[in-house]
């Protein structure tokens, strides 16, 4: 065949985002072939990317997507801060997580490794990322949450990827004053201290409130407290748990004289609408390595 033209060359590397001689060799190697050096640079890459996969990935990114009522929130992670800023990773977060937010069947990290995004897997993107990069690339964690035809979603990402969360609402009203008020929830979560465990004392796990009950009853008597205000003295304590726990029950962060539960009364009566919180989930990064929060 002829000599192989830079233009080729160029798109070819634009598509795969491999070097420029690797493609110009994949093109000698596929007669010119474009679609043929595609699969054996693809083919190559894998090879690569087997190498980087055990590395550690602790570093990396979280991005949220917002569709209508629907709210999508991914963690990448990368090996190095300095590729987890570079906008060729920051774009690809974007792209899985506007992905997760448009597919109703994408709901964990596995079934979006298998959907489809411009005619490839995800995991093929993946594997041509890893190429690109030069770094162990892994998809961590994904979160979908639809606040149904009638709903509200929203989110806020800090620290430059660094801490997520989306919101979805359960209301009948409508308004940038809800668009506002799930950015606001969504901010709050990010930054209560300490962060929700639910929405209400109704989502605590039970599990969880003997082991505090045990803890306090134990702290009880060894402080000597008469046995007759030890049940007393946990229940209070178990109310002020739930307080600092529980969504609606936390102080405002933008404004603590209000609690959760009061700003979304306050909302509801200028939107004319009850609203309620029906989900919200938290990613920090780093976090994936041993499962969500």
């Amino acid at each position: 065949m002829g000599e192989i033209s830079a233009k080729s060359v160029k798109e070819l590397r634009d598509k795969t985002g491999a070097g420029m001689m690797d493609c110009k060799r994949a093109l000698g190697d596929a007669d010119g072939d474009a679609e043929k050096a595609v699969e054996l640079l693809r083919e190559r890459g894998q090879a690569k990317a087997g190498k980087r996969g055990g590395r550690a990935t602790s570093e990396g990114a979280v991005s949220i997507a917002i569709n209508g009522t629907v709210a999508a929130m991914i963690e990448v992670g990368c090996e190095t801060d300095f590729v987890a800023r570079t906008d060729v990773f920051v774009d690809f977060g974007k792209q899985l997580a506007e992905l997760v937010a448009k597919d109703a069947s994408v709901d964990s990290a596995d079934s979006l490794l298998k959907a489809s995004l411009d005619g490839e897997t995800v995991a093929e993107k993946v594997t041509a990322a890893i190429s690109r990069l030069g770094e162990n690339v892994v998809v961590k964690r994904v979160t979908r949450l639809d606040a149904g035809a009638s709903g509200v979603a929203g989110g806020y990402v800090h620290a430059g990827g660094n801490l997520g969360v989306i919101v979805t609402l359960a209301t009948e009203g409508s308004g940038a004053e809800l668009e506002d008020l799930a950015k606001d929830l969504a901010m709050h979560v990010a930054a209560a201290d300490p962060s929700p465990l639910s929405v209400d004392r109704s989502g605590v796990d039970p599990a969880l409130l003997e082991a505090e009950r045990s803890i306090y009853r134990n702290q009880a008597i060894q402080s000597g407290k008469p046995e007759a205000v030890v049940d007393k003295i946990i229940e209070g304590r178990i109310n002020k748990y739930l307080s600092e726990v529980c969504l609606v029950e936390q102080a405002f962060v933008k404004d603590a004289d209000r609690s959760i539960g009061d700003l979304l009364r306050d909302v509801g009566a200028k939107v004319g609408a009850e609203i309620a919180v029906n989900g919200y989930q938290r990613y920090k990064l780093g976090e994936g390595e041993t499962g969500e929060e």
